[in-house]
């Protein structure tokens, strides 16, 4: 076997999951099978409430957000449970109640009802996600010291299973959804149950690492890691710049091919990217300090939202190749996304001093979606032709990750964070 071949074979996904312990197999194919169960019914809801429900668009709108920060905003929440109770319980009651949330909604005929299911479903990631990261993250901060994949390339596993499910999900949903959306529902709920199971019959019940002591105390310790939360306030802007595919993006298509039409296939060309690159992305990235290539990622970023104000300031090609800036953009930003977010998550536990993992991964994630929660009502504001010309949100949004970069590198500067990932 020649040395390329054998490296190709380290750095493919079932190369790289033959290479982890059951247990951590288990949580990076669980990523993918959250996603095919999530992606099966949510990108499908709005349509639902509209069209089978007869919901006005602002209600749609605040059921979609109630979720979402049910979600983001309280992964915290989550992430301390799993320090104080394990992650194995937290994981199953997220999947039990994402089994109720789905079944609740498919089921319900009713605003109420609607709220009730779109809010379990929402805390169900906030319990198990965190929970299942944390976990994830020890297991393979023990398993390198045992000459295992290291925490970035374990993580970059988890993101390509993650992607996977996003392809697969919505596929099956489409399928599902030839009978009615109610079906859907229940065949995802379906799906939870089984991951479920599977938990409940492989996932080791490890002792909590921080049993017995009071909930909150997770929350005052990852308070005094100053260095931390500098962290999480300058990565926070990640989350917002990754949130564009979904709110500036089909602006951007809008404008330049008067359609949206192309939407589904620069999804799925980020999918393809991910899928097919992550592996050797990160190990490019290891290769360089944490500091520079999360610099480097969201120079990327900026990069992106800067091609398309740039794009919005010349006249518009015609055809085919007025889709330039939105494919330029995608692959920017998922590049960007390649680079930043295996390399971040390994730098987590570092600077948690591997204490406290669930709260500090909660903690970081909650940032990000209040980062999302206040700048996505900004972006959507000045996105409005009526309020700015339309580069401005484009130079605005570009703003954000080199505010990020500027933070990051002075951590980095300072040695506050791990020159060089394990």
């Amino acid at each position: 076997m020649t040395a390329a071949s054998s490296g190709l074979r380290r750095w493919s996904v079932l190369g790289g999951l033959k290479r982890l312990r059951p247990a951590m197999r288990l949580l990076v194919l669980t990523q993918l099978a959250f996603n095919v169960g999530f992606y099966m019914v949510l990108p499908y809801l709005a349509a639902h409430l509209v069209d089978d429900l007869g919901l006005a668009g602002g209600v749609v709108g605040l059921v979609l957000g109630l979720r979402t920060f049910s979600q983001q905003g309280l992964f915290v929440v989550g992430g301390t449970l799993a320090d104080r109770f394990g992650a194995k319980p937290v994981i199953l009651a997220g999947c039990a109640l994402r089994v109720l949330g789905f079944v609740l909604l498919g089921a319900a005929g009713s605003l109420t009802g609607v709220i009730a299911g779109a809010l379990l479903t929402g805390f169900a990631a906030a319990l198990f996600s965190p929970a299942v990261e944390s976990s994830l993250a020890r297991e393979a901060g023990e398993r390198r010291h045992e000459g295992g994949p290291t925490r970035a390339e374990v993580f970059a596993m988890f993101a390509v299973s993650g992607q996977v499910g996003s392809v697969v999900g919505p596929l099956l949903g489409t399928l599902l959804l030839l009978a009615d959306f109610r079906l859907a529902c229940l065949v995802a709920a379906a799906a939870f149950v089984v991951i479920g199971l599977a938990h409940v019959r492989w996932l080791p019940r490890r002792p909590a690492p921080h049993a017995g002591e009071p909930v909150l105390a997770g929350w005052a310790e990852v308070l005094r890691n100053r260095r931390f939360l500098a962290f999480a306030a300058g990565y926070s802007g990640y989350l917002l710049c990754y949130n564009q595919l979904y709110l500036a993006l089909p602006v951007e298509l809008g404008r330049a091919t008067g359609e949206q039409t192309a939407l589904g296939w620069l999804f799925a060309l980020a999918s393809v990217m991910v899928i097919v690159g992550q592996l050797p992305v990160t190990r490019w990235a290891r290769q360089r300090a944490a500091g520079t290539a999360i610099v480097l990622g969201f120079g990327l970023m900026a990069l992106a939202f800067l091609l398309v104000a740039t794009a919005v300031l010349l006249p518009t090609p015609p055809g085919v190749f007025a889709l330039w800036s939105a494919v330029g953009f995608v692959v920017l930003l998922t590049a960007a996304e390649m680079i930043t977010q295996p390399i971040a998550q390994d730098l987590v536990p570092r600077l948690a001093g591997e204490r406290r993992l669930g709260a500090h991964f909660g903690v970081l994630s909650s940032a990000g979606g209040l980062a999302v929660l206040v700048g996505s009502t900004a972006t959507g504001a000045l996105l409005d032709p009526a309020v700015a010309p339309p580069a401005v949100a484009w130079f605005a949004l570009a703003a954000v990750p080199l505010a990020s970069a500027v933070v990051i590198g002075l951590l980095a500067r300072r040695g506050a964070l791990t020159p060089q990932p394990a």
